[in-house]
């Protein structure tokens, strides 16, 4: 059986990474829209459209037997649609509202997220469902989804950059301090020791990919063998690099050598 994980670029190798440990009986197809990278640019209709075309190029030619959309901004635009075209079950990757309004101790809730996240309706209305008790402050942070994806190729980081991008997430009113950070893009886990690093104070850096990951295992039936099928990566801008393919490699993927199209 074949799960298809999709993302803007390679952030969702953390949502990868979890479903395979918890999964290991399909096979999976990741696919990073790099082509079109970063989503928080496009306009909604016209990013709607793209994925809908590049998601109907992917299941006519794999015929997964889910879905995983490994992209906070993607999710909060493409999930209803793709429910409605296709038989088959969808996992999204949301902010982590709900379980961070759950656990604060402080009242003090920070998401940090794309601007394109931070600005859908969609993240708005989590926060009044599930945090209307709670202060929480959106942060959308433009540089920070490209730095992870710098820092994964390369292992370079700049400190500075990450500092600034994350500083408005640290709020101490009278004393109640931010005690929760929502990871609310699939990149910024990658990121996770150098913003324990520079944070003015320890808080936890939540992270949902594990929940989705689990999530989707009540999804899907379970063979109960191990599969036995290459892990297949391919991407929409065409060939990967070297520094892409070390890294693909090291997460067990095969890289698809053609561009998908639209």
């Amino acid at each position: 059986m074949t799960v298809l994980v999709f993302d803007s670029g390679i952030g969702g190798l953390s949502i990868l990474r979890e479903a395979r440990v918890l999964m290991p009986e399909h096979r999976f197809i990741y696919v990073g829209d790099d082509a079109a990278f970063p989503y928080g640019d496009w306009e909604e209709a016209a990013l709607i459209e793209r994925m809908s075309a590049v998601f109907d190029n992917l299941v006519g030619r794999y015929d997964p037997s889910m879905i995983m959309v490994a992209c906070n901004t993607a999710s909060t635009l493409i999930l209803p649609h793709l429910r409605t075209r296709y038989d088959m079950p969808v996992v999204g990757t949301v902010p982590a509202i709900k379980p961070a309004a759950e656990r604060t101790s402080s009242g003090q809730v920070s998401v940090l997220a794309t601007p394109g996240t931070v600005q859908r309706d969609y993240t708005r209305s989590l926060v009044n469902e599930f945090a209307s008790q709670v202060n929480v402050r959106l942060i959308g942070a433009e540089h920070l989804a490209a730095a992870a994806e710098r820092f994964m190729l390369t292992g370079q980081v700049d400190e500075q950059l990450i500092a600034s991008e994350i500083e408005t997430c640290f709020v101490d009113r009278l004393g109640a301090r931010t005690d929760i950070v929502v990871l609310a893009c699939t990149h910024y886990p990658f990121l996770s020791n150098v913003f324990r690093r520079l944070a003015p104070w320890p808080v936890d850096w939540l992270n949902p990919a594990e929940a989705i990951a689990r999530h989707a295992r009540t999804l899907v039936e379970h063979p109960g063998k191990v599969s036995d099928v290459q892990d297949v990566a391919e991407f929409t801008g065409g060939t990967p690099g070297r520094e892409l393919k070390r890294l693909l490699s090291g997460f067990g993927l095969t890289v698809k050598e053609s561009p998908i199209g639209r």
